[in-house]
């Protein structure tokens, strides 16, 4: 009896082990095929994709980086964990408690749905391979972070995007057709391209949430949201226009976004930031850098397949390990 009631425990505590604990709000990316927008000095343009995807309506949060760093950074083999996200004004106040081999993580109540920052380029990928393979809970290495979505985490020559990849980081054009694209906009030189990631031509106000065509950028290099915060909740400016065309939010500052493109031996990024004026924000603004950097206005969003929300989410898991469970019941009970 006391051996049955340790197999059950046991089945029971594997279940809640596999539970999804970090879930992306996707929008869908078609239009398949769209042209590049050329109105800029970077020949052949950016923006064209010819396939259909998803990428997340918002950025990832503090709060979903540290549900990562509490799955497989109890030893942060890959140093995932930035302590400057604690002890830095600017940091999205996740903390880290206990040793190596120890290590939890928490996350400041009022910054767990904003943006986290001071994460690499590899941190993204890592997290990417992390969601692709089920959000497992282990060390750092094959099966948790080291593969799934991408190979060679951390090799600038030899990193690369898996096939069948489920969740990855965007690339370029990829990102850039999500925050400027818009299939219904025509009558420029190049149809099907604004200027801003708010379906606006017009320059962009930097003010507080939720504001009108507005973004959490600089003003005159004035902070819009000053301490203790710096940056807003993610998908905080609700009035409209606020959304790209497809529906991402914050595309147009709060953070610097990665992107998966390669630049010589950085990688690129979009969007602005806390800390940027009006160019920043706009289609014609490109900045690159070196793939381990990371810093205060610098974060990332996912993106994935159109298979992306094929993995079982927290309550599919949780009535599949009832109905095994009480299948395995009803097994013993015959047997007895």
């Amino acid at each position: 009896m006391k051996a049955g009631r340790a197999v059950v425990f046991a089945f029971v505590f594997a279940v809640a082990a596999v539970a999804q604990a970090v879930t992306i709000d996707w929008v869908t990316v078609g239009d398949a095929g769209n042209a590049a927008d050329t109105r800029y000095d970077y020949p052949p343009g950016y923006g064209a994709v010819d396939y259909e995807f998803r990428i997340g309506k918002y950025e990832i949060t503090a709060g979903q980086y540290t549900e990562f760093l509490n799955a497989v950074a109890a030893t942060d083999t890959y140093g995932l964990y930035n302590g400057n996200m604690w002890i830095w004004d600017y940091g999205c106040k996740i903390q880290q408690s206990g040793s190596p081999g120890s290590y939890t993580y928490s996350v400041a109540p009022d910054r767990a749905d904003r943006p986290v920052n001071y994460v690499s380029f590899w941190d993204a990928a890592r997290f990417a391979n992390w969601m692709h393979n089920g959000q497992p809970t282990g060390t750092q290495g094959p099966g948790t972070t080291e593969d799934g979505a991408y190979i060679n985490v951390g090799n600038q020559t030899t990193f690369a995007r898996v096939a069948d990849a489920l969740f990855f980081i965007a690339t370029e054009d990829e990102w850039y057709k999500a925050a400027y694209h818009d299939p219904n906009k025509g009558g420029q030189s190049v149809p099907g391209y604004w200027t801003y990631p708010t379906m606006s031509d017009t320059a962009l106000t930097a003010e507080a949430p939720p504001g009108t065509n507005s973004v959490n950028g600089s003003a005159n290099y004035d902070w819009v949201i000053g301490a203790p915060y710096y940056t807003t909740p993610v998908g905080a400016y609700t009035f409209m226009p606020s959304a790209s065309a497809y529906g991402t939010f914050d595309q147009g500052g709060n953070l610097w976004e990665w992107n998966e493109t390669a630049i010589g031996s950085s990688r690129g990024a979009r969007g602005g930031s806390w800390v940027s004026g009006s160019s920043d924000l706009s289609a014609s603004s490109r900045i690159y850098g070196h793939p381990s950097g990371e810093g205060d206005d610098v974060g990332f969003r996912l993106a994935g397949s159109l298979e992306s929300t094929a993995i079982p989410e927290p309550a599919t898991v949780s009535l599949f390990g009832i109905a095994a469970l009480a299948a395995m019941l009803r097994r013993r009970r015959r047997r007895a």
